[in-house]
């Protein structure tokens, strides 16, 4: 086996971020939103 066929596809096409790191922080800011909102209205 190659290195590239080693490599792990994390399926970043799909993304509509350019990178992994604002996805992830974007991810982090909804579920502050959601969890703020939850508590909220709770």
């Amino acid at each position: 086996m190659t290195e590239e066929q080693k490599k792990f596809d994390r399926g970043s096409v799909l993304s509509i971020f350019g990178s992994d790191r604002k996805e992830d922080f974007m991810a982090l800011v909804f579920a502050l939103i959601i969890a703020f909102a939850v508590y909220v209205t709770y």
